[in-house]
């Protein structure tokens, strides 16, 4: 187990086909708002493999579920929901704990 308090993430997403670049610019619009509610971009990484994989993953950390929930209801993110659905296909977010 991890001694890095706080809630760390995992976010896989995948773009929409000949999206690719799409799906970065809004990532980089969304992600610059973390860390106004606390929390931190870890890690961020592109996907050089077949479409199968995620096109972007990312590792992040907000100091607790409360700071989570401001940043996903974020009135500048919501306002690009419409972005997010044409670039973004799917997305999976799930708890991570890191092991070194």
């Amino acid at each position: 187990m991890s001694n890095i308090s706080g809630l760390s993430l995992c976010c896989l997403l995948w773009a929409r086909d000949g999206e690719a670049a799409g799906l970065q610019a809004y990532e980089d619009r969304v992600l610059a708002l973390i860390p106004e509610h606390g929390g931190q971009v870890v890690q961020r990484v592109q996907s050089i493999s077949d479409a199968a994989a995620p096109g972007e993953v990312q590792i992040f950390r907000f100091p607790s579920q409360s700071s989570l929930d401001s940043y996903l209801s974020d009135p500048r993110r919501l306002a690009l929901s419409e972005e997010r659905d044409r670039v973004v296909s799917r997305t999976e977010l799930f708890p991570i704990d890191f092991l070194a």
